[in-house]
């Protein structure tokens, strides 16, 4: 790869700046792409926004800004930033007068104060390679000390149609899948977290890798095959389970539609009565967990409360020292605590349902 310093102001990179969500983002006569379809969205918090704005300010360097060279559409040269897309759109921004530092908008500073951010010179890099080597470089850089989620970085890799389509419906502020499923998904649609649960999702239905799905589809015209997957994984969720609970948030979802989906046994009503009367039961420790046991029967996944030291010891002492079950002594690190009436047939981790079995009886008890 062949990488060239270029001269350039900030001024000439937001002479032509337009920024829209569909039609994406250009500047530098609308010879850049500042966010070209491998591109991250924009993920600045504002004091890191601001900071950026404050540094021109003052005259001080940025970091190295790459851009690559690319032929447009009409056959004419242009470029795409291929490192620096937050701090470019932080300073157009700025510019464009959309946000304010200090109180302080761009058309509110004095003219000498304008033409110095105006004259401020980027440190531009100009990469010119195969699309190969441009991704690869694009890989290995830090974007402003924001690191890149294993999802961007394969967005980056599997750049293409079917990327930037999936990308419309998964990672927009206020995108389609967050209007549907925010109450559902745990993480942040910007930072590509909707996306990879939703290809992770449908990835795991065909019993392939993340990876290997988008690879599959990487040329696809549009990601609606994905978007369709998605909806029918939260239209079966809000069937069966209607009402909405914060514990419902970050739970593997796609997982369990992918297994149990095409079930005719799961009654709302019915899981409705037993999730109320689970989130009521002091023994179960884990809330979340709920909807799994529900599904599977699985008791682990809802952390049952162990008996305390105390009661152990108690029970431990009761018994003068012996199993419950097959009557020989043991030490106490020797013993395991176990409800007498089982929890599933409403026993309680109360001092009076705990009894102290040996490792084998509690083991063989279990197996029953």
């Amino acid at each position: 790869m062949q990488i060239d310093e270029l001269k350039v102001t900030v001024g000439e990179v937001c002479e032509g700046y337009f920024n829209d969500a569909e039609e994406g983002v250009v500047g530098y006569d609308e010879r850049l792409d500042i966010r070209p379809k491998y591109q991250r969205e924009f993920v600045y918090k504002d004091a890191q926004r601001d900071e950026v704005i404050r540094t021109v300010m003052k005259g001080l360097p940025l970091n190295v800004i790459y851009w690559c060279k690319v032929k447009k559409d009409d056959g004419t040269d242009g470029f795409e930033v291929l490192d620096g897309q937050q701090r470019t759109i932080s300073i157009c921004e700025y510019v464009d007068g959309s946000f304010s530092v200090d109180d302080k908008y761009f058309y509110n500073l004095p003219s000498d104060q304008k033409r110095k951010i105006l004259d401020y010179p980027l440190f531009v890099y100009v990469c010119d390679g195969t699309d190969s080597e441009k991704l690869d470089w694009f890989r290995i850089i830090n974007i402003a000390g924001e690191q890149l989620t294993d999802q961007e970085l394969r967005n980056a890799v599997y750049a293409g149609s079917w990327t930037s389509d999936a990308k419309r419906y998964f990672s927009k502020t206020g995108c389609a899948a967050g209007t549907l499923a925010d109450d559902y998904l745990k993480g942040a649609s910007i930072r590509q977290e909707y996306l990879e649960t939703a290809i992770f999702w449908a990835a795991s239905a065909e019993g392939k890798t993340i990876e290997a799905y988008m690879a599959e589809h990487q040329n696809d015209p549009s990601a609606v095959q994905l978007w369709n997957y998605f909806r029918s994984v939260i239209d079966w969720v809000q069937a069966i389970f209607p009402k909405k609970r914060r514990e419902m948030k970050g739970l593997p979802w796609g997982l369990f539609y992918n297994t149990h989906g095409k079930r005719t046994d799961l009654d709302p009503k019915k899981l409705e009565l037993e999730i109320q009367r689970l989130m009521g039961d002091e023994d179960v420790t884990r809330k979340s967990g709920i909807y799994e046991y529900l599904l599977t029967g699985d008791e682990r996944k809802l952390s049952i409360r162990q008996f305390d030291m105390r009661d152990r010891l108690a029970a431990y002492a009761a018994q003068l020292n012996k199993c419950a079950i097959c009557g020989k002594k043991f030490e106490f690190e020797q013993m395991q605590a176990d409800h007498i009436i089982p929890w599933s047939r409403g026993g309680k981790s109360t001092p009076d349902n705990c009894q102290m079995l040996c490792t084998k009886c509690n083991l063989g008890k279990s197996a029953r």
